[in-house]
């Protein structure tokens, strides 16, 4: 795995409709994007709690958005029902989320500085005492949000807006990109950590990979690479893609 000769070969790991902004950037910055999708979004395995929010969304004083992907999700489900997101205020996790929302036709009420979730809970507990809010969010997630903002006395329903699998392909790509020489991975979510250990494991490969840089989002990406034995060579600031490139820039100065 001897990292490439000439440019900087760095690892992009994002669902393959996500990817392209954070490869663009990074050619832009003088780096090789090498595409390994570790991720893929599909509807969850059960639509019910989806459907029935999404029809009965005007119970909610508040709706909590917690990537593109819910946006996109979201989108998508009330377009077979027929019914209409607006609605509920709405919060979203970070601007990339936030811009998604707006071009579906939301007004998004708060944004919080930090693009994390805790950040999200900081900017909301105030206002949400009594209220009932509607997180929609991927299968697996981690219940911070609900439990702090049931904490500060509100109602919170969980429904799974879509779920993250790994694409049949990532194992033999992830082999032939290695192959060619890695020299950084990015990392945009846990779930991008815990695929791409998947596909290690799928493909025979080690994981961490041996003379590899992560490049981590934010914080609760750089815990779950700690937790894989793969401690992050820098962190996004901000926890956006922006910051993330940035992040690789700085490290790989020249």
């Amino acid at each position: 795995m001897a990292p490439a000769v000439g440019r900087k070969r760095v690892l992009v790991t994002r669902a393959a409709h996500q990817a392209g902004k954070l490869s663009e950037g990074l050619r832009a910055a003088g780096f090789e994007p090498v595409e390994v999708p570790v991720l893929e979004i599909r509807p969850p395995a059960d639509c019910g709690p989806l459907d029935t929010a999404l029809q009965n969304l005007k119970i909610f004083d508040w709706l909590i958005l917690t990537s593109a992907n819910t946006v996109r999700a979201l989108e998508e489900r009330s377009a077979v029902l027929g019914v209409s997101l607006t609605g509920p205020s709405v919060a979203a996790v970070g601007e990339s989320t936030a811009a998604a929302a707006r071009k579906a036709g939301l007004e998004v009420k708060v944004v919080p500085e930090n693009y994390v979730a805790e950040a999200l809970v900081a900017s909301l507990a105030v206002r949400v005492a009594g209220k009932r809010i509607l997180l929609a969010r991927a299968e697996i997630a981690r219940d911070i949000i609900p439990d702090a903002l049931r904490a500060v006395g509100a109602t919170v329903d969980v429904v799974d807006a879509y779920r993250n699998v790994m694409p049949a392909s990532a194992p033999a790509l992830l082999r032939a990109a290695l192959e060619k020489g890695i020299d950084a991975a990015t990392f945009t979510s846990s779930s991008s950590v815990t695929h791409l250990a998947d596909a290690a494991r799928a493909a025979d490969l080690p994981f961490p990979f041996a003379g590899v840089s992560a490049v981590s989002i934010g914080p609760i990406t750089s815990g779950t690479l700690s937790d894989h034995g793969w401690e992050p060579a820098i962190e996004a600031n901000p926890s956006d893609i922006s910051g993330l490139i940035e992040a690789v820039r700085s490290f790989f100065p020249g």
